[in-house]
C-alpha cells in the first residue's frame, strides 16, 4: 500500500500552468476510492470530486488519467508477481530435471559396467577349463550364501527400528539412484506445466512407478495429505493405526492394516499388513516410507483376513524437499506384488501393470496435492467452485459406494441371494443400508422410512478391442441407447419418497438428457455433473415431478492416457439434497488389460471413421487400425442399486437381473459398432447401402466444392491426405443422405464435436433435429436452390447440439456433393459451419 502511494505521489497535475504533486491526503483519498472502483464512470468522477472536498482542485480529466495509471500499475505488478513465480517454478523444475540427468547417467554408467562385467565373465567362461569352472561354481554359490549379512529381526522397538531404517535406504536408493530401472511412461512428458515426470519399472519383481513433481505446499502439509490416503486412494478402503511408537531420533515408527477394494467382480479384494516409518532427512528432507511386515522378517504377524489375498508392499513411500521461495518438490514411489496368481489367467495383466499402477496410485497422489494446492493459492478459480472440499467429499462418497457395491463385503451387512439359473448377474441384498452408507444416526433413524435394504446387481464382461474412453463417452452422451426412463423413474422414487410400485416400461423414449456441469479438477481427468433427465414416462399413480436429476462422476475419457481407467458412476439427488443424504451409485468400470506400453493413437476417432465403411478398402483399413493400435482387451463392470421395500425383494431382485442383462446387450452392441474388428459384421451401426468408402467420400466432397464454388476446400495431394485434411478442417463439415427427411452420414471431427456426439451416434440424428421450426421452413425452402443451382450461401444463425447446447455459426455454405463414378449424380449434401461456437 505504501509502494503505491509513493508511487501515486509522484503523478504531478496541471494547475494554472504548473505541475503541482498529488498531496499524501489527495492520494490517500484516491487509493480508497479505488479499492472502492477500479473504474469510475465521468458521472461517478463528478461525484468524487463533489463528496470529496480535498479533491476539488483536481480536473476530472486528470482523476481519469490517475485511475487509468493506478490499474496499469496494478496490472505491471501482478505480472511480476506471476512472472516471480513462474521463474521460481522454472527453476525448481530445472533442478528436478538436472538431477533426474544425473540419476539416468548414473544408471547409465551402471548399465555400462554391468554389460562390461558380463562380457568379461562370458569370455573367462569360454577360455576356463573344468576346474576353473568348478571353481567358479563353489565360488558363486559361496557368495549366494549371505543370510548372515541379514540377521533376522524381532518385534521389539529396536527390531522395528531396524527394519525402518533398512526401509528407507531402500526406498531412497529407489527414489534417487539406480535400485530399479525406470523407464518413462508412455505419453507423460515432462515440462513446467505438466504432473511432473512419470517413470515406471522394467524388470523388477512386482510392480512398480515413480514421479517427481512440484506443489506449493509446505513438506509437512504434504505428508500430512499423503498420509491420509483415504481421502485422495479411491481404492483404499480402510487403513487402521493399530500401533505407534517414537523413534530416538525424532521419528515416528506406526504399523498399519490396510485393504484395497477389487476393481471387478471377478478377483479378490486385497490387504497389506505393513509399517511405516516417518523421519526427516540431514538436509531437512521430509521422508515417509512403507513395507511389508511379513514371517520372513520374524517381524509381528497380523493373520489373514476373509475374503481378502494378502498382497506385499516392497520398500515404498514420499520423499519431500523444500523448495527454494516455498512449496515443496516430492519423489513418491510405488511398489507392490499384487500377488497375480490369486485372479483368473485374463485378469492378470491387470496385477501386472505398472502402468496401471502409476495412474491409479502414484499419479492419483500427486494430482491431489496439485488440486489442493491450486485450491489454496487461487480459491475462486478452482475448478471444483467455492466448496471444494465438500465437492471432494461428494466425489469420494460416489467412488466409495460403487467400490462397495461391486465388493460387496459381508461386514457392511451384504449377502448374495439366490441365483436363478444363469450366473452372469450377481445379486446381493443388504438389509442394513444406514451402516452400508456410513449415515449418521439421526439420518439413520428415518432411512427405513424410505426403504427397508438396498439390492445390488452387478457382473463383469470382458471387450476386445474398443478403448476405454470412447466407449464411456458414448454411455455417457446417448443414456437413452442403454438405460430404460422406467427404471430411473422408479430408483428416483425410491430414494426421494418412500413405498412405490414397480416401474413399467413407459412408452417412448427419454424425453432428453441435459448434462448440467458443476465441477472439475484441475487436468480434467476427472468431472463431476448433474443430468437432468427431462419429460421422463411414469404411470399415473406415481406422484413425482417430470424432471430427474442424477449426480455422475466421470473420469479417464481421455483415450490417450496410458493404463488408465474409465468410470462414469451416478446416483439419484432431489433438489433438496444435502451433504448427508444417502447415495446410492450405479455405474460402469471400464479398465484396460493391456500389460504393453504402447501408447493410444491421437488420430484414433479418424480410425474410427476410416473403420465404419464397406467393402474391401473398408476392411483393410480395419486390418490398419488393428495392427496401429493392437489388440486390446479390457474388462468392463456394472453394478447397479435400488433401494426397496422387503416385501418387493423377489420383484426387485428380477427386474434387477433383467435390466443388467439388457445392458450389457446394449454394450456389447455398442462395442461391436466401436471396434474396429467387429464394425462391418453389424448391421446395425453399417452406413446406408451404397455408401462409399471415406477416402472416397471425401474425394467427392472437395472436388465437388471445387466444382461448384472454384476453390479448394483442401489441398489435393491424394487419397489419403484429402480424407486428414478434410477431417480436421477447422470448419465443422456434416453430410445428409436425400431421404424425405434428411439424416447424417458423415462429419469431421470439428463436425462432431460441433454436434457433442460421435461418428456411430451421428447417424441416427436427422438433420432437422439441429434447428428450430423457423431454420427448418428455411432451409426446406432452400433445398430445391442446392439441387437446382448447386450450392447456396447461408446467413449466419444458430442451431443446437445432440446435449441441447445453442450453438452460434457466422455463415454457413451448402452443396451438392457428386458421385462421380456415376454420371455425376447427387450423393448427398454438404454442409459447412463456419465459425461456429457454443453460446
Amino acid at each position: 500500500m505504501m509502494t503505491v502511494a509513493s508511487a501515486c505521489y509522484k503523478d504531478i497535475v496541471m494547475d494554472n500552468g504548473k505541475y503541482v504533486r498529488y498531496t499524501p491526503e489527495q492520494v490517500e483519498a484516491l487509493e480508497r476510492l479505488y479499492h472502492e472502483c477500479p473504474k469510475p464512470s465521468s458521472m461517478r468522477r463528478q461525484q468524487l470530486i463533489r463528496e470529496c472536498p480535498i479533491l476539488s482542485n483536481i480536473e476530472p480529466k486528470q482523476i481519469k488519467v490517475w485511475f487509468q495509471n493506478r490499474r496499469c500499475r496494478e496490472k505491471q505488478r501482478i505480472e511480476a508477481s506471476r512472472l516471480q513465480a513462474v521463474n521460481r517454478k522454472l527453476t525448481a523444475m530445472n533442478k528436478l530435471l538436472m538431477e533426474e540427468n544425473d540419476r539416468l547417467q548414473k544408471q547409465v554408467s551402471h548399465l555400462v559396467y554391468e554389460n562390461t562385467f558380463f562380457r568379461q565373465h562370458t569370455q573367462n567362461n569360454a577360455t576356463a577349463d573344468t576346474n576353473t569352472s568348478c571353481e567358479s561354481v563353489v565360488t558363486s554359490g559361496q557368495h549366494n550364501l549371505t543370510p548372515q549379512q541379514h540377521p533376522p529381526k524381532d518385534a521389539s522397538p529396536a527390531g522395528l527400528l531396524s527394519i525402518a531404517e533398512e526401509t528407507l535406504a531402500v526406498f531412497l536408493s529407489k527414489a534417487t539412484g539406480t535400485a530399479v530401472e525406470w523407464v518413462q511412461m508412455p505419453g507423460m512428458k515432462p515440462g513446467p506445466d505438466s504432473i511432473g515426470i512419470v517413470a515406471i519399472s522394467h524388470g523388477c519383481p512386482g510392480v512398480a512407478a515413480r514421479a517427481c513433481g512440484l506443489v506449493g505446499l509446505e513438506p509437512t502439509r504434504v505428508a500430512e495429505i499423503l498420509k491420509d490416503r483415504l481421502s485422495w486412494f479411491r481404492d483404499c478402503r480402510a487403513v487402521d493405526v493399530l500401533n505407534a511408537l517414537s523413534t530416538g531420533n525424532g521419528g515416528t515408527i506406526e504399523l498399519l492394516y490396510m485393504q484395497l477394494y477389487a476393481p471387478t467382480t471377478l478377483a479378490p479384494a486385497r490387504d497389506f499388513w505393513l509399517l511405516r516409518y516417518t523421519s526427516v532427512l540431514e538436509d531437512g528432507s521430509l521422508v515417509v516410507c512403507e513395507r511389508s511386515l511379513n514371517n520372513t522378517q520374524n517381524g509381528p504377524s497380523m493373520p489373514p483376513t476373509q475374503h481378502f489375498v494378502r498382497a506385499e508392499m516392497l520398500p515404498s513411500g514420499y520423499l519431500i524437499r523444500p523448495c527454494e521461495g516455498g512449496g515443496s518438490i516430492i519423489h513418491l514411489v510405488d511398489h507392490m506384488d499384487l500377488e497375480p496368481w490369486s485372479v483368473p489367467e485374463v485378469l492378470r495383466p491387470l496385477y501386472e501393470s505398472s502402468a496401471l499402477l502409476a495412474q491409479k496410485t502414484t499419479m492419483a497422489a500427486l494430482r491431489h496435492l496439485r488440486q489442493i494446492s491450486q485450491e489454496v493459492s487461487q480459491p475462486n478459480v478452482s475448478g471444483w467452485g467455492r466448496r471444494p472440499a465438500a465437492l471432494r467429499a461428494l466425489s469420494q462418497r460416489l467412488s466409495k459406494g460403487f467400490n462397495e457395491a461391486v465388493n460387496g463385503f459381508n461386514d457392511e451387512g451384504w449377502s448374495l441371494l439366490e441365483s436363478d439359473g444363469m450366473d452372469d448377474v450377481t445379486v446381493l441384498i443388504n438389509s442394513s443400508p444406514a451402516k452400508m452408507m456410513g449415515l449418521n444416526i439421526a439420518y439413520a433413524n428415518d432411512f427405513p422410512s424410505m426403504s427397508n435394504g438396498v439390492l445390488c446387481a452387478k457382473a463383469s464382461m470382458l471387450l476386445q478391442n474398443v478403448p476405454p474412453a470412447i466407449l464411456l463417452r458414448f454411455l455417457r452422451e446417448h443414456r437413452s441407447e442403454w438405460a430404460d426412463s422406467g427404471i430411473d423413474a422408479y430408483a428416483a422414487a425410491a430414494v426421494k419418497a418412500g413405498p412405490c410400485t414397480l416401474p413399467v416400461s413407459p412408452a417412448g423414449n427419454f424425453g432428453g438428457q441435459v448434462i448440467l456441469p458443476l465441477a472439475h479438477t484441475i487436468e480434467h481427468e476427472e468431472f463431476m455433473e448433474v443430468i437432468k433427465l427431462e419429460n421422463m414416462g411414469y404411470r399415473e399413480d406415481m406422484m413425482m415431478p417430470g424432471d430427474i436429476f442424477l449426480l455422475q462422476l466421470c473420469s479417464g475419457v481421455d483415450e490417450n492416457s496410458v493404463g488408465s481407467c474409465a468410470e462414469l458412476i451416478f446416483a439419484p439427488i432431489d433438489a433438496s439434497f444435502s451433504d448427508d443424504a444417502p447415495i446410492i451409485p450405479c455405474g460402469f468400470r471400464i479398465i484396460p488389460l493391456d500389460s504393453r506400453m504402447d501408447t493410444s493413437s491421437p488420430n484414433r476417432t479418424l480410425d474410427l471413421a476410416s473403420a465404419l465403411e464397406v467393402g474391401a478398402a473398408g476392411n483393410k483399413m480395419c486390418g490398419d487400425v488393428s495392427g496401429h493400435c493392437g489388440s486390446t482387451k479390457s474388462v468392463m463392470t456394472i453394478a447397479f442399486q435400488f433401494a426397496f421395500e422387503m416385501h418387493l425383494q423377489d420383484n426387485v431382485a428380477s427386474m434387477a437381473r433383467q435390466y443388467v442383462r439388457s445392458i450389457i446387450a446394449s454394450v456389447q452392441r455398442v462395442a461391436l459398432a466401436l471396434s474396429p474388428s467387429g464394425v462391418g459384421s453389424n448391421p446395425g451401426f453399417r452406413p446406408h447401402p451404397g455408401a462409399p468408402e471415406a477416402h472416397t467420400l471425401a474425394r467427392w466432397i472437395c472436388q465437388s466444392y471445387k466444382c461448384y464454388l472454384g476453390v479448394e476446400l483442401v489441398k489435393d495431394e491424394g487419397s489419403e491426405p484429402v480424407l486428414k485434411s478434410l477431417w480436421h478442417h477447422s470448419d465443422a463439415v456434416l453430410c445428409c443422405s436425400l431421404k424425405g427427411v434428411p439424416v447424417f452420414t458423415f462429419g469431421n471431427q470439428a463436425g462432431l464435436d460441433m454436434l457433442e456426439t460421435t461418428l456411430v451416434a451421428l447417424q441416427d440424428m436427422s438433420l432437422e433435429k439441429i434447428f428450430d421450426e423457423n431454420g427448418r421452413k428455411a432451409l426446406w425452402s432452400e433445398f430445391p436452390q442446392i439441387m437446382q443451382q448447386g450450392f447456396m450461401w447461408v446467413e449466419g444463425g444458430m442451431c443446437v447440439s445432440s446435449m441441447g447446447r445453442p450453438i452460434s455459426y457466422e455463415r454457413a455454405v451448402a452443396w451438392k456433393v457428386l458421385n462421380q463414378e456415376e454420371e455425376e449424380t447427387a450423393h448427398c449434401i454438404c454442409f459447412m459451419f463456419i465459425n461456429w461456437s457454443f453460446v
